[in-house]
């Protein structure tokens, strides 16, 4: 029995870390290529149920008032609580998908949309949409989405912005693939980057918004998988994706336990690194109007004369 788990673990680790096919990790257990692909989804399954509840739980807002303060510490953007995108993760074609699956860089995938902290852990995680849709497209039709607008999803209430007396709410961030929001920032069309201080804010959001970015690249480094076609059904794909993404949380969580521990001897200064998380499903409803409104418009205007008056 202890044999049989632990081949069980072995292959799921060499799947998962080098992104071999089925058929090649069989013939090095000498198990059938039917036994893999079960032990793969079963075992990802119950990687993510079991380590979800501690490593991406339900954001709350003092969590994210905590994820806030990280950004304004380490990249210098106040009042912001995630970063976001999507990463398109690669797949084989699925039976009589059409072209549902295919994107714009001319492979067929589904889209990772993540929110990331000020320390590249994943706060929210939502898995499964169609590779043609955008990033914007994909945001708006998720459940993330629809409970910000509804209030379901609480942020902290606004503040005032270091050093200064405008009050701002707590805000993402994203790159130009999406809306602009009140809950929502992102950088100016680059036709507009002629004025300064527009440049500037653009240069502010994008040096936050780059622990996304971070994010995904470590993903991709240590779960080699990510870089291959996953040979699976869309479901099952689903599940190895959040495995993955849960134990890259993991990963982070203990390594900054250890880190903490060691340094613990030396300093009392604990810092709770303990972040909140929550997954997102999509839906499959249609592209809402993308007008951004005037308010939204306003607090960007905010953050641009913040940035110009505490420049870097």
């Amino acid at each position: 029995m202890v044999l049989d788990i632990c081949y069980y673990l072995k292959s799921i680790e060499t799947f998962l870390a080098t992104g071999l096919a089925f058929r090649q990790i069989a013939f090095s257990f000498r198990i059938s290529k039917t036994a893999v692909s079960n032990i793969v989804v079963e075992i990802c399954k119950a990687i993510w149920n079991t380590l979800k509840c501690k490593h991406m739980p339900t954001p709350t807002v003092d969590k994210f008032k905590k994820i806030a303060l990280e950004f304004y510490d380490k990249w210098n953007f106040p009042n912001c609580v995630g970063s976001i995108d999507g990463k398109h993760i690669r797949l084989r074609c699925p039976k009589k998908s059409g072209s549902m699956y295919y994107n714009y860089k001319q492979f067929f995938s589904i889209v990772l949309m993540a929110v990331v902290d000020a320390n590249y852990k994943f706060v929210m995680i939502d898995v499964g949409a169609y590779g043609k849709d955008s990033d914007g497209s994909v945001m708006s039709n998720s459940t993330f989405y629809q409970r910000i607008d509804n209030g379901s999803l609480k942020l902290p209430e606004e503040t005032k912005l270091p050093n200064s007396n405008v009050l701002a709410p707590f805000v993402f961030i994203g790159d130009e693939a999406f809306p602009l929001r009140n809950y929502l920032m992102r950088p100016f069309p680059r036709k507009q980057t002629q004025d300064n201080a527009k440049s500037y804010y653009n240069y502010r959001l994008s040096r936050a918004r780059m622990t996304v970015e971070c994010a995904f690249g470590i993903l991709s480094s240590k779960f080699r998988i990510i870089l291959k076609s996953i040979e699976t059904k869309v479901e099952n794909a689903d599940h190895i994706v959040k495995a993955i993404c849960i134990l890259h949380n993991t990963i982070i969580d203990l390594e900054k336990k250890n880190m903490t521990s060691t340094q613990h001897s030396t300093n009392s200064n604990d810092i709770d690194m303990s972040y909140d998380h929550q997954m997102m499903r999509l839906n499959s409803g249609g592209r809402s109007n993308n007008r951004a409104t005037r308010t939204a418009i306003a607090i960007r205007s905010n953050f641009v004369n913040f940035f110009m008056e505490n420049r870097i």
